[in-house]
């Protein structure tokens, strides 16, 4: 059965690579994409690399939305839509979905349901949540830390989220490590969005490397909120970003000190067994003897982790895509097991390795 699938926030990034992905899915077939800046235009003027699976495929505006929600019995939607924007829009195609007696699903890329309350989501985005009932509707994880969502709906965490969620939660989930975590993450200018500004200008960006927010980036919290949830340990995180040279891709090292009962006793070998272990389970993760490479996962829903000790110290590194595996590919991962299909369907492809 195909399932009609629904894009919000139509001509980002992370918009165009969730349209690569659910072009290409076996069991999702696109029925509309979502533009409120652009509606009537057609898609493929907004990603000519995907023109020749777009057609004459157009953006369509919210009614359009509404009118498909209304239709179709089943329906995925997933939201690329800006911070602020998607928990509105979202609100709005469930409320009219509830009317018309339709059951559709939803996976939310925006920072809008990641939190549990609207004064959290409020202290970090400085404005107050847009649909603040509707939080307890969605749950905010990684496939990889929750076996099943226990409300309708999901949220995805940030791509620095991800990859530090991924390095950290089998520290301390394991006990392996103190819960004083410092984070050191290089993100690609495709992160910040597709408008143009002064930090992703390619001039500026090009062969630099500097960091930004040092300490007071917008995904501690969220990090440290889903971390506790995954692991059942509160954290604190000190977590300092980098804008890199490159387009995609980042690169986070997630470095603790041991924890008292694993001093003297856990080997470099042991620390790799234990979080190959812990991910056992997870088709998506792998963990590496050497350290991981940003190409050997680019362009895919892969994520790679190696470990390091010396000392009382211990370091965990973790690559992933931000574009797939930090949000669309993520995103399609939590929609397959919305809709009982097997997690790994249509995220196989492996990275294509000379990016």
């Amino acid at each position: 059965m195909r399932i009609p699938t629904l894009i919000l926030g139509g001509t980002g990034y992370v918009a165009g690579e969730l349209l690569r992905l659910i072009l290409d899915h076996p069991h999702f077939e696109l029925c509309g994409i979502v533009s409120d800046s652009q509606p009537g235009s057609a898609a493929a003027e907004a990603f000519s690399h995907l023109a020749p699976r777009l057609g004459d495929q157009s953006f369509m505006d919210e009614a359009g939305a509404i009118s498909l929600v209304c239709k179709h019995p089943r329906l995925a939607i997933l939201s690329a839509a800006p911070h602020g924007v998607s928990a509105s829009l979202i609100d709005r195609l469930l409320n009219a979905a509830h009317q018309a007696g339709t059951q559709p699903r939803v996976v939310d890329i925006s920072a809008d349901y990641r939190y549990r309350s609207p004064e959290a989501y409020a202290a970090v985005y400085q404005h107050a949540h847009g649909a603040p009932a509707r939080l307890k509707d969605f749950t905010c994880a990684l496939p990889e830390h929750l076996a099943v969502a226990p409300t309708p709906h999901v949220a995805h965490p940030g791509c620095f989220a991800t990859a530090t969620l991924l390095a950290s939660v089998p520290l301390l989930a394991l006990g392996l490590s103190e819960p004083l975590l410092f984070v050191s993450g290089v993100t690609g200018s495709t992160g910040s969005g597709r408008k143009p500004v002064a930090g992703t200008h390619h001039p500026q960006r090009h062969s630099d490397l500097y960091s930004y927010n040092p300490l007071m980036h917008r995904h501690i919290p969220e990090i440290t909120e889903c971390a506790t949830a995954a692991s059942g340990v509160s954290a604190e995180f000190a977590f300092v970003p980098h804008s890199g040279p490159f387009a995609r891709g980042i690169h986070v090292t997630v470095q603790g000190s041991l924890s008292s009962a694993m001093r003297g006793k856990l080997s470099p070998q042991d620390a790799l067994i234990a979080i190959r272990q812990y991910y056992a389970d997870a088709p998506f993760v792998t963990v590496t003897d050497n350290p991981p490479r940003l190409k050997d996962v680019v362009a895919s829903n892969h994520a790679r982790l190696s470990v390091a000790t010396r000392g009382n110290t211990i370091a965990v590194m973790c690559v992933i895509d931000n574009l797939t595996k930090g949000a669309a590919g993520g995103a399609v991962q939590w929609l397959n097991r919305l809709f009982d299909l097997p997690e790994t369907t249509g995220l196989l492809a492996s990275a294509p390795g000379w990016t």
